[in-house]
């Protein structure tokens, strides 16, 4: 625990920064010495370090030297995330798709993280992938997300590729960013979007007051187009308490159909982050008859030029359980 002295400003992926307050009766001592003191769970050695990495700051300039006299006010130490552990083989069950000696497809099940983060090491598909696939996972990816190209949320289910060899990794990278990859999703709203069929275009960028979410911007952040068709509405036909949407990539940032259907006052049923209110009491009754418990988003489509072979590859995935299941009980409203 910090001390009272320490407030905490923290990111998983970012690491924190420790503001320090350094009371007038200690300036004129070590630095090192006065701020393991006062951040007790960071060693001196440790805090040396970081020191010698120009990761503490006084009023904004670096302090170098370990042996430096403190002075009173406040300083900001920057401890970086820790480095990643190289993950281990599970015997995580997988369904899969397609594998050839290049890449594998996998159609991932809902709560089934992509990779490893802190806090949260094991009983990913990555430590899945490196059971199954032993040695010829491409490691191209850094050591804690081999073969990994691209990314699904946690908790939206569906089909996932991933790369085998540095050749298919890189081919599969480059298709990604010239985003010529086919990707379909299915997702269970909230009311229906209108008008029936459209494009939701807008930037995408971290929210400046929760940076576990993201958000349209206006300004800076990542252009991003998502296509979207209301394939059924479920309810009222003049104002439909739930609808089936497909929802067709142009480009892929991170929670962008989410994001999207959101800003349309129609998010997915069951999502956490962007929800923004209860859906009526019958849906709601639906989705706990259902055993949804996680945001009503599939990942149905993965179309791709094999990146080696050069042949057309097109993969589906029909709804998952829980999915199927609401959907039924919508289709009763």
């Amino acid at each position: 625990m910090a001390s009272e002295d320490a407030e905490v400003l923290s990111d998983e992926s970012l690491g924190e920064v420790r503001l320090v307050e350094v009371p007038e009766d200690a300036a004129g001592e070590r630095i090192d010495k006065v701020l393991a003191g006062l951040v007790p769970d960071l060693s001196r050695a440790r805090l040396q370090a970081l020191i010698a990495e120009g990761r503490v700051a006084f009023d904004g300039v670096p302090v170098t030297d370990g042996k430096a006299r403190a002075r009173a006010g406040a300083y900001a130490v920057e401890v970086p995330p820790p480095e990643p552990a190289e993950p281990s083989p599970e015997p995580i069950p997988l369904r899969v798709l397609y594998e050839d000696a290049h890449l594998i497809v996998v159609d991932k099940p809902p709560g089934l993280a992509m990779h490893p983060a802190p806090g949260s090491e094991r009983g990913t598909l990555v430590n899945a992938l490196l059971h199954h696939c032993g040695d010829s996972l491409s490691g191209i990816g850094g050591v804690a997300r081999p073969g990994i190209v691209h990314r699904i949320d946690k908790e939206t289910s569906g089909v996932v590729v991933a790369a085998k060899t540095d050749a298919a990794h890189q081919g599969l990278s480059a298709l990604f960013a010239a985003h010529d990859i086919g990707r379909a999703y299915v997702a269970l709203t909230r009311g229906a979007p209108s008008p029936i069929r459209g494009t939701i275009e807008g930037a995408i960028a971290r929210s400046t007051h929760d940076r576990k979410k993201m958000a349209l911007v206006k300004t800076g952040g990542r252009h991003a187009v998502t296509h979207y068709v209301v394939e059924r509405a479920f309810g009222p036909q003049e104002r439909p308490l739930a609808a089936r949407v497909a929802c067709r990539l142009e480009t892929g940032r991170t929670h962008q159909i989410r994001v999207h259907l959101a800003s349309r006052g129609t998010p997915c049923l069951g999502d956490p982050t962007y929800g923004s209110g209860p859906p009526a009491e019958a849906v709601r009754a639906a989705m706990r008859e259902a055993g949804l418990r996680r945001q009503a988003l599939h990942a149905a489509v993965l179309g791709f030029r094999h990146p080696v072979t050069g042949e057309d590859l097109r993969f589906e995935s029909p709804l998952p359980a829980d999915m199927a299941a609401l959907e039924r009980r919508l289709a009763k409203l």
